[in-house]
């Protein structure tokens, strides 16, 4: 089975292919399928699942807003259409995975020196 980064980059090159039109519902509708899915199979939460359900923490932090909205209508407030939406969305989850990268590197730097 494909990890959930490798399958977004896929919808983000040909996402006719996978949603229809390039449009941010389309794609959380997309994500929760996948979710209900592998929970329904039973699959275990892989790496990349865990770390994805901080996006919509850290998009709330970055935009400084309170919401029980999805972060998908979050990054659509923040956008001029679904279309643009769809884009910002990757450049936003690329921005949140160096982020989370970044740290990682500092957790493991930390570690080291402390050994």
């Amino acid at each position: 089975m494909t990890n959930l980064y490798d399958l977004l980059e896929k919808i983000k090159q040909k996402p006719g292919m996978y949603i229809g039109s390039p449009n941010i519902n389309n794609l959380l509708m997309f994500l929760c399928g996948y979710q209900y899915a592998c929970e329904a199979m039973q699959l275990p939460e892989t790496q990349q699942e865990i770390e994805f359900a901080q996006f919509q923490p850290w998009l709330q932090a970055k935009f400084g807003v309170n919401t029980s909205a999805s972060w998908a209508r979050i990054i659509l407030l923040y956008s001029s259409d679904e279309a643009d939406a769809f884009k910002n969305f990757f450049d936003l989850l690329a921005e949140f995975r160096n982020q989370q990268h970044d740290s990682e590197t500092i957790k493991k730097e930390s570690l080291s020196l402390k050994v």
